[in-house]
């Protein structure tokens, strides 16, 4: 079938990756590398990170329950620490990209997040907020955990953007940063790239699109 649609993850693919942010993190206490997202990535249908973007726990509630998972993994790391990490930078390269596609194809975010201020971080600065806002502006429906009460990789979030934009999964591109998130939307029939690189996942991109999207340099 015709691809009509892109599905873009925002942190990740359209900022720069809070594990970047998580690492540093790492690095200046004295934790094992990836020790957060190894806490993330245990239980991950029900911890308190899962819980949280699911709008399940409270900032308090989810700052005493990641400590506690993160103590009993071998070092205590407060919840609020955490978003604190979040935040990343807008990627140019990927939102002029967007701004190319949205003029041939429909398109549409799905993010995992939490609740907007909640916590350290998660209050970024006029200017930026100004930008975040006006490219959130360029899709035609945005889909968040914390508000539908579902996360991906849970299948059901795939479905219910599908059903938004009212297009069949193997109509669909979709870009994320985690390989996990990327399965379920594959298995539906949709077309994925995984982001680690920005112009490599472009590269990609231009070729399912078949349109021009990576600057001439």
């Amino acid at each position: 079938m015709t691809i009509t649609a892109v599905f873009w993850d925002f942190g990740g693919v359209l900022t720069t990756s809070p594990f970047e942010n998580f690492r540093r993190y790492e690095e200046q206490h004295g934790l094992p590398r990836d020790f957060l997202r190894t806490i993330n990535a245990t239980n991950p249908d029900t911890n308190a990170w899962a819980r949280f973007e699911r709008s399940e726990l409270s900032l308090e509630a989810f700052d005493q329950a990641f400590a506690e998972e993160s103590a009993a993994a071998g070092h205590r790391v407060p919840g609020r620490d955490v978003i604190g990490l979040l935040s990343g930078q807008l990627r140019s390269e990927m939102v002029t990209a967007l701004r190319r596609i949205r003029e041939k194809f429909r398109i549409a975010c799905i993010t995992n997040n939490v609740r907007a201020g909640e916590g350290p971080g998660m209050q970024p600065d006029a200017e930026r907020a100004r930008k975040i806002a006006e490219v959130m502006a360029d899709f035609e429906h945005v889909v968040e955990s914390s508000r539908l009460g579902l996360r991906k990789p849970d299948p059901r979030i795939y479905r219910h953007t599908c059903e938004l934009m009212g297009v069949a999964p193997d109509e669909v591109v979709y870009l994320d940063d985690l390989g996990v998130n990327l399965k379920p939307a594959r298995q539906l029939g949709m077309t994925t790239i995984k982001v680690s690189d920005p112009r490599a996942a472009l590269a990609e991109l231009e070729q399912v699109l078949n349109i021009p999207l990576l600057r001439q340099e």
